[in-house]
Order: structure tokens, then sequence, then C-alpha cells
């Protein structure tokens, strides 16, 4: 039986999302750029919220995420703020992420910790990089009905974009040294539980593979900002480290990848044809 959640965001129309939600802009109307110009205004409920945070990432909350309806079409572009509020996700606002997990040529993952000036989820383990295709040509993909080719060609470019400014892996690299290898769609919803209960996640979230090159590597210089720690581990290792719940705490979407997919890719890895480009959304509401 679906829950009242599940049922609330799929019975949501495009002119229902446009209307319940007025700050979002319809993709014909959509400001091709990465970022909003106007500066972050919380409503007076939340000017709590950015208290105390860095600055660097509340500007961050101003680029323009994809919005989307049920079926992965695009509706329109949002800020980061207004997609990551729990009043909004409450309601159904959903938009597009990515989650990309880089292996070297030993087949050991490259996990990275949050930073503490993130202002969802600080300080939590994750897989290599988490993040949002943005409203512009090179990463919107297509609109309804959505040509999921296209869409994971624009993720794939946000990808490559993330990576370099999380990790400082640079374009080239990431454009020569592997490649990507779409897994699947899955759609969740998780509260940042921040004390006032003003951040949260409610995403279809693409998960992709990067396989380096046998014989070749990449550079990995974090940028402190966005990345407290990071490790390379192999499976064992890895096992190792989600036991150890006094010292390692994770996030929510890389659990559910890990409870529902991780261990069963991550032994195919040498041959991820038989479960790569999945068409399937997974509901995980």
């Amino acid at each position: 039986m679906p829950s009242q959640y599940h049922q609330l965001v799929e019975s949501l129309t495009e002119e229902q999302i446009l209307e319940r939600f007025p700050d979002v802009i319809p993709l014909q109307e959509r400001p091709n750029s990465r970022s909003s110009e106007t500066p972050s205004d919380l409503s007076h409920k939340d000017k709590s919220a950015f208290s105390g945070h860095n600055e660097i990432q509340i500007q961050l909350m101003n680029e323009n995420c994809i919005v989307l309806d049920w079926d992965d079409n695009i509706v329109g572009s949002a800020t980061k703020k207004v997609c990551h509020l729990m009043d909004n996700i409450e309601r159904g606002l959903l938009h597009r992420a990515f989650s990309c997990f880089i292996f070297n040529d030993k087949g050991e993952l490259l996990l990275q910790q949050r930073a503490g000036e993130k202002i969802t989820f600080p300080l939590l383990w994750t897989n290599t990089c988490c993040s949002h295709p943005l409203s512009i040509d090179d990463e919107i993909g297509t609109k309804n009905p959505g040509d999921l080719a296209a869409n994971i060609t624009g993720v794939t470019n946000a990808c490559v974009r993330k990576l370099e400014h999380e990790l400082g892996i640079p374009v080239e690299e990431t454009r020569t040294r592997g490649d990507f290898h779409f897994l699947n769609r899955i759609h969740y919803m998780a509260p940042c539980n921040d004390p006032n209960n003003t951040w949260g996640e409610h995403e279809v979230d693409y998960i992709l593979f990067f396989k380096v090159h046998k014989g070749k590597t990449i550079t990995v210089k974090p940028n402190l900002n966005e990345v407290e720690d990071f490790k390379w581990v192999d499976l064992a290792a890895f096992k190792a480290l989600l036991a150890d719940t006094e010292n390692y705490s994770f996030t929510p979407w890389f659990k559910i990848i890990c409870e529902n997919y991780l261990f069963g890719w991550w032994e195919q890895l040498d041959d991820l044809s038989k479960v790569e480009n999945d068409k399937t959304i997974y509901r995980m509401l």
C-alpha cells in the first residue's frame, strides 16, 4: 500500500506543481544560468535557517535545480534553497539529483565525508559525489516525454563539473581516464534532522559508477569547503566502516543504495552490462 506521501507526489500534475509552488519557474521561462541573481531570502519562519552557516554554502543555495513531476519529466527550475526546504518537500516538491561512485583500477571505492560547512547533512560519510544537475542547457536533458539518454548525458556533465568542484578531480581526467556507467534511478525523501527541521532531500537520484581505466589514476585534491575527508576502500574495508556505527555515520541516500543495490553491483564491477541502463525509477517513499 503506497504511503500518503507517495500518493500525494504521484498525484501532482505539472499545472498543480506550478500553482502550488510559485517560486518554480516554468521550463520555457527558466534562466539558462547556474545560479539565481537574487540572494537567498527565507520566509520569516525560516530566517534562522542560515544562521551561523558558511557564506559560500549559503550562496550555493541560489543554484538553479531541475523540478520534476512523478515520472521524472521536467516542470521547471527552482533554487536549491526552494527545493530543499522541508515545508516545500512535505507538500511534494521534487527535483533531480545524482550520486556518483568512483572505483579505481583496484576496485576500491572513493568515499567522502561531507564538510562541516555543508548546510545539509554535514560531516556524514557518503559516496564519492552527490549533487544536482542544474537548469542549464548542457545538464537539463529534455522535457516531457523525457529522453532518458539525454537526461543521463546532462547528469554526467553535471557530475564532471561537481567532481572538479568538490574533489579537485580535473575535467580532463574524468573525460579521458575512465568511463561512466548509468545504473538506475531511485526516488526517496529524507529530512536532514537539523534542529528546526528546515532542510531535507526529495529527489529522483541518478546512480552513476565511474570506473578508472586499468593502469590509470585520478587526482584527488578536495575543496575543504565541501569535503572534510576522503578515503579509498575495498569491499571488506567498506563493510567494516558500515558496521562501525560509533565512528561513522552515513547520508540517507547512501544507506538506501547500500541496502538495496551496492554490494551486488560491486561484485559485478568487472562487467556491469547486466545491471546498467535500468530504466525503472525505484520508489523508496
